[in-house]
Order: structure tokens, then C-alpha cells, then sequence
């Protein structure tokens, strides 16, 4: 592959979007991309005992959404890159032990859709791959009581906060053509500005998508202007006004063309402060929104930012500031 400036990779060999496949809660299916978020669940346990094993059953579903939408089979899928928001990221482990593929659980909290998607990208030019799932998902019972109370515990919500989605993404990436091409990835440093506040993800997360985004536009000598659509994933209402701030003392300006996604998956109906959170976020609306955009050829350039705080329950309990990375990876219309 070929390097870019100090942190971006431009692909030699091609990367496809051949399959994907998405899945949400009944909350996210009201939302703004309820007409294109076309698969959704009324019961998040799935017919399960718990959230979390509801959570691998969504999960199992999105990935076998995405092979068939690919049209292949499972022996087809030469490995699955992937993880999730749950402790040693139990949810993919389980639906990677029932698949029979390769598997490589990766953590980058809400990030994980970009950083499996790049790695991807990266092994199509390393050679021996021909098709690859990455997925990830998020479930707002099982997320809030990990990090935060039981749902039975009733606590009041901060203004500030962001509410955990309910849903997941996955995607088939391979060198056979289609329409959707990943042409360039870069990699962001982790950033840490001293925030502790675990409700407050989206000003934790803010520098790391200011640091990724700058440094991209640095290294390839473009601006935010040249892309038809940039979004963010998920610095919520908040974190995405601390971006723009932020982005704008660098010497860059994002404009009508740019959104984040955790900001805008719910409406203002549904009072969800200042929007959503979780892995599943952004990896849902690229899988629905975002894609088919790409396909009508509605958008023609896309860059992809997705964000995650990655503090643990035990660093968080220990006093910690949460540390946060994004992942870029840029979107081409064929």
C-alpha cells in the first residue's frame, strides 16, 4: 500500500463493498433513518433469557445478513474482523465460536467499524484474502449496565449524556468490483484531554476526531469541501459542536455537508439528550443511510470518522480520564 503524509494509506489493491448488512431496536427504527433502516427488533432480548445473549443474537444475524447479501456463503468468508462494547468482547466471541471462520476480536469501542474496515483494507494489500466480514454492535441494556447502573436502579440522566444504541452493522469487503470502493485510511493517535465524566463521552471523544480529520486532510491536501458527505460517529450534539470549535483552530471548516452521526440517529421527539452512542451507531447508519446514498450515487466521496472512548469499568472507578481514538476511512462511488 502506499503511505501518505505521516498517517494515511491509499490502497493499491482493490477494496469493495460487496455485502452488508444492518439490524436496530425500536427506538433507533423511530428515528431520522427510520426509512432506511429497514430490519428492525420489537424485543431486544431476541427471545433470550438476557440482553447480552439477545445482543448475539442480533449480531449473528447481521453477519449472515451480510454474507447472503453478498452472495456467499459462510465458507466463503476467509476471516471476521470485529468486536463489541461487552467485557473481552463476549458478544463476538460467541457468534465467531458458531460461525467456524477465521476470527480476530478487535476492541476500539465505538471506533471498532472503521478500525476493522481499515485493517481489512490493509490485509487485501498485504495479499491472501479474498473476502472479509467486519462487524460490530451495541446494546443500550447490556452497554448501561456494564458501565454504568442497572436499568432497575432508575438513576436520572445528565443533559449531557448520550443514550446507548440499540444495533449493529456488517459488512462483506472484498477485491471483487461493485459499487462502493474503500480507497484511503488513516489511522488515529489516541487523545486524551483530561475528561473523567463517563456521561460525557462526546467531549472525551472530540479531540481524537479533530487530531484524525486534520491529520487526513494535512496528508492527502484536501479540505473538508471536497467531500460530498463527512460524518462523525458518535460525538453526539455536544462533542460535535466542541469538533467543529475545535477543527476550526486548525484552519478547517466543516460545513452543511458534514454530520455526526450519534447527533442526528435520533429525532428530537424521542429525547434522547444529546443523541446516541455505541459501537452499533455508526457501523448502522453507514450499513443503511450512508450505503445506499453511495450506491445511487447521491454521494460520490464520503469520509467516515468513527469515534470511541476507551475507558473500562475499572479505569473509570479508579478516577481515570477517559483516552479516545478515532478511525478514518474514505468512501468512493465506482
Amino acid at each position: 500500500m502506499k503511505r501518505i503524509g505521516n498517517q494515511t494509506l491509499e490502497l493499491e489493491k482493490e477494496c469493495y463493498i460487496i455485502g452488508r448488512g444492518s439490524i436496530c431496536g425500536e427506538k433507533e427504527k423511530n428515528g431520522t433513518y427510520k426509512n432506511y433502516m429497514k430490519k428492525s427488533v420489537s424485543d431486544d432480548k431476541m427471545g433470550q433469557k438476557t440482553f447480552e445473549k439477545g445482543e448475539r443474537q442480533m449480531l449473528s444475524l447481521i453477519n449472515e445478513t451480510a454474507i447472503k447479501n453478498a452472495g456467499l456463503k459462510r465458507k466463503d468468508i476467509d476471516l471476521y474482523l470485529g468486536g463489541d462494547l461487552m467485557n473481552q468482547l463476549v458478544s463476538s466471541n460467541y457468534v465467531a465460536e458458531a460461525m467456524q471462520v477465521p476470527f480476530v476480536g478487535i476492541y476500539s469501542a465505538c471506533s471498532t467499524i472503521t478500525a476493522s474496515i481499515g485493517i481489512a483494507g490493509c490485509l487485501f494489500d498485504a495479499g491472501g484474502f479474498k473476502n472479509i466480514l467486519c462487524s460490530t454492535i451495541s446494546h443500550f441494556s447490556a452497554a448501561e449496565r456494564q458501565y454504568r447502573y442497572p436499568l432497575e436502579f432508575g438513576n436520572q440522566r445528565q443533559c449531557y449524556s448520550q443514550w446507548t444504541v440499540t444495533a449493529g452493522g456488517g459488512f462483506v469487503l472484498s477485491q471483487k468490483k461493485s459499487s462502493v470502493k474503500v480507497s484511503k485510511i488513516c489511522f488515529g493517535r489516541v487523545q486524551d484531554f483530561g475528561v473523567v465524566d463517563i456521561a460525557n463521552m462526546g467531549a472525551a471523544m472530540a479531540p481524537a476526531a479533530c487530531d484524525t480529520l486534520c491529520n487526513f486532510f494535512a496528508d492527502t491536501k484536501t479540505k473538508p469541501n471536497d467531500y460530498d458527505f463527512i460524518a462523525t460517529g458518535d460525538l453526539g450534539k455536544l462533542g460535535s459542536d466542541i469538533l467543529r470549535d475545535l477543527i476550526e483552530e486548525r484552519g478547517f471548516v466543516l460545513g452543511q455537508n458534514y454530520i455526526d452521526i450519534g447527533h442526528s440517529i435520533y429525532s428530537f421527539e424521542e429525547e434522547s439528550y444529546q443523541g446516541g452512542s455505541g459501537a452499533g451507531c455508526s457501523a448502522s447508519v453507514l450499513a443503511t443511510y450512508i450505503m445506499d446514498k453511495l450506491e445511487s450515487k447521491e454521494f460520490k466521496k464520503v469520509l467516515v470518522v468513527a469515534t470511541g472512548a476507551l475507558m473500562s469499568t475499572t479505569s473509570n472507578q479508579q478516577g481515570d480520564s477517559i483516552p479516545s481514538v478515532a478511525h478514518l476511512i474514505e468512501l468512493v462511488a465506482e
